[in-house]
């Protein structure tokens, strides 16, 4: 909880002024009304005869013009610190989000998609807008104006203000049945929503690929889909409170109010209970009761929706961020090793058990083993994606918690098969790493990394932007993180093969820029296609989290072991010549 109001920390002030305003604005709305009924209980005995006050007349109208120009006035003056509020901590919250994702670890990135982090700086902050602009003045107009209205019926006649209520009360009574199963209903609505969403943008992505091999029908499928689950879902939440809706709609429907209220009034005049008069408070102040409630309802998913934001952003805020050493250490050296390194995702389940291994400065280490056997997660340790739960995973000999996260990155390049391009020029995109690098630093990382010449086609060349004149295929993307790995220079570095899911004419080009890449430096490597690490210094073969088998290429074919296994299957289904020299 303290955490959630520490979001609207930076607007404490403004939101005070906003709810002084509105009760303000909301007093002031009522008091006009009233001055019509009591003008009306001061002309009225003059029609027998009786001498006007015409003083009281004055002031009567004086307060009333006064009370509505500071009704306006304090209405126009809460909408506008409210709207300077909501800019005010949007501007504070993207701040603090910004700032918060640089602390935490690159783990909660690696679990994620683009879309978590852009959903909490984009969505949910402008989720908080209709909370801090327009409800803190919905929620409190719908309760002030039918207590100052109520208040004043009772005093001056508390049998009108009797039948006032009925619409309140029957509302009131009714509201809780047609929200019945409403959060259950709300999550489904959500689901339903994410989903059409989901299969919305897929279908316009692709629409490029369907005009050109004709795969509409099949494509279509999924949308299709979409919609009518979308469609069945509201319809029947539609049938399903339907009754209940028109119902609570027409008993604070002006007319049914009004009919209401002069049945009620003529009642009361025809049974002696009250001179003309005195009903007319009634009938004005009653038929402004339940307009502000409606509308207080009509909003009820803008409210629920900031409502979530809150709460995921409060989610957000509570993770804990990458833990600082007290007294940071720089390593001298650029070995990695493994001490009883054991990690689990949860907690409970763990993931790699009692891993030692050491990497000596200058040499090639390669990663293989089945899916799931831990080798990715071993892999990102040393980057510290996340921590160990027991033992230690070093640098030079110095436990990467105790090496600050700035100089961390420094020691530490990584290039993973998850291409990451900023919507920025290319020219920006390799210098990610290296702001101050020259335009000569980057032309040379290009032109190593195999995609100098490739980056010359585009009309802009290196000013050409990602998704705007500039489009990559996977390969040449690839290409453009190793240029910016290469710019980064730093000397550990830890890869996922890159070359994976690359077709015949990229893997050459990225295979040439990882050899130029791993030159001089410490590389871990997490192999997939078995040909290329063929002159790696050692290879490990992990199983279960676990090094069950450890050597160089000849060593372990020639033991018959597991890689040897995996080496005749990979033969098997690859036949082709290894290119001589591939190391990384």
């Amino acid at each position: 909880m303290a955490e959630e109001g520490s979001i609207f920390a930076p607007v404490r002030g403004n939101l005070a002024g906003v709810i002084a305003l509105t009760v303000l604005s909301a007093a002031g709305s009522v008091i006009p009304f009233i001055a019509i009924v009591e003008l009306a209980r001061t002309l009225l005995p003059s029609m027998d005869g009786a001498p006007v006050d015409a003083g009281r007349i004055w002031a009567i109208v004086a307060v009333a013009v006064i009370a509505l120009i500071v009704s306006f006035g304090a209405a126009f003056l809460s909408g506008l610190v409210g709207h300077f509020a909501d800019a005010t901590l949007q501007h504070s919250l993207r701040r603090r989000i910004v700032g918060h994702l640089q602390r935490l670890p690159l783990g909660w990135f690696d679990q994620r998609s683009s879309g978590a982090a852009r959903k909490l700086v984009e969505n949910d902050v402008v989720a908080l807008h209709q909370l801090v602009a327009h409800s803190i003045q919905d929620v409190l107009t719908a309760i002030m104006v039918p207590l100052i209205s109520l208040a004043y019926l009772f005093i001056v006649n508390w049998r009108m203000a009797l039948a006032a209520l009925v619409p309140l009360v029957l509302i009131f009574l009714l509201y809780p049945l047609l929200m019945r199963g409403a959060d259950e209903k709300y999550q489904q609505y959500d689901a339903a929503t994410h989903a059409l969403s989901n299969a919305t943008v897929e279908f316009v992505q692709g629409i490029t690929v369907v005009k050109r091999f004709g795969q509409t029908g099949r494509s279509h499928r999924r949308y299709r889909d979409a919609t009518a689950e979308y469609s069945k879902f509201v319809g029947e939440w539609t049938r399903e409170t339907a009754v209940l809706f028109t119902i609570i709609e027409l008993l604070a429907s002006p007319i049914v109010v009004l009919a209401w209220l002069l049945t009620a009034a003529m009642w009361l005049v025809a049974s002696g209970g009250a001179a003309p008069v005195d009903v007319l408070p009634g009938i004005l102040l009653g038929l402004g009761l339940t307009a502000p409630l409606m509308k207080l309802g009509a909003s009820g998913q803008f409210l629920r929706t900031a409502g979530k934001a809150r709460q995921s952003l409060a989610a957000f805020f509570a993770l804990p961020p990458t833990a600082q050493p007290d007294v940071p250490q720089t390593p001298k050296v650029h070995s990695v090793g493994f001490r009883d390194a054991s990690f689990s995702y949860d907690g409970e389940h763990r993931v790699l058990h009692e891993v030692t291994l050491s990497c000596a400065p200058g040499t090639v280490t390669a990663l293989v083993g089945t899916s799931g056997s831990g080798k990715s997660t071993l892999a990102k340790l040393v980057p510290r994606f996340y921590d160990v739960d027991a033992g230690a995973v070093e640098i030079g000999g110095v436990d990467v918690r105790q090496i600050a996260s700035g100089k961390l990155y420094q020691q530490v390049g990584f290039v993973f098969q998850d291409v990451q391009l900023l919507r920025a020029s290319l020219r920006d995109n390799i210098r990610l790493t290296r702001p101050d690098a020259t335009d000569a630093e980057v032309e040379n990382a290009a032109r190593a990394a195999q995609i100098h010449e490739r980056i010359l086609r585009f009309d802009r060349g290196y000013d050409a932007v990602i998704g705007d004149d500039a489009n990559l295929s996977g390969g040449e993307a690839q290409r453009v993180t190793i240029a910016r790995a290469l710019l980064a220079d730093a000397p550990v570095l830890v890869l996922d093969e890159a070359t994976a899911f690359a077709d015949p004419d990229s893997e050459a080009a990225i295979q040439q820029a990882l050899s130029t890449l791993a030159a001089d430096r410490t590389v871990l490597v997490i192999a997939h296609r078995l040909h290329t690490i063929v002159a790696a210094d050692q290879i490990l073969v992990l199983d279960g989290g676990r090094i069950i088998e450890r050597g160089t290429h000849p060593e372990l074919v020639a033991s018959g072991g597991r890689f040897a296994k995996m080496w005749a299957d990979y033969q098997a289904n690859h036949a082709r010549s290894l290119p001589e020299g591939t190391g990384a």
